[in-house]
């Protein structure tokens, strides 16, 4: 399995977006795409994902930008994957063969043991810790 910068991108995005929730601040595509070192043009079709996924929200105009459509911990990380990806582990093996039942069965024991770790960690878990986001002069 090979993660894909689109998620990473997503993850980054996500993030940055998190850093502003609660507030009714809107985040501009610029400003996001300065922030997390994304190319804009690249970062609009990840943005329309995770739009349609119902994680961000969008507003035009002046005072348009992105938002985060819930709270940070309850966004996870399975979620984002299957909205920018589809199956975390897409698994279409057959059960023929001498062996091939079993080594479907135990690829479908990683992929559900993928799924339930990837379930336990929320956008928070993207967020610096207080003491790692000071900056000392």
């Amino acid at each position: 399995m090979k993660l894909s910068l689109k998620v990473e991108y997503a993850c980054r995005v996500l993030a940055q977006l998190s850093r502003s929730y609660g507030t009714q601040k809107f985040s501009h595509i610029d400003e996001l795409a300065r922030l997390e070192d994304i190319p804009a043009n690249y970062l609009v079709q990840i943005l329309n994902d995770l739009r349609n996924g119902g994680l961000i929200n969008s507003r035009r105009g002046k005072q348009g930008g992105y938002s985060l459509a819930k709270p940070p911990k309850e966004i996870t990380l399975y979620g984002i994957v299957t909205i920018i990806e589809g199956d975390l582990l897409e698994i279409n093996l057959a059960s023929s063969g001498f062996s091939g039942k079993k080594v479907k069965e135990v690829w479908g024991e990683v992929a559900e043991a993928m799924k339930k770790k990837t379930l336990g960690y929320s956008l928070e878990s993207f967020l610096p810790e207080e003491s790692e986001a000071m900056y000392y002069i």
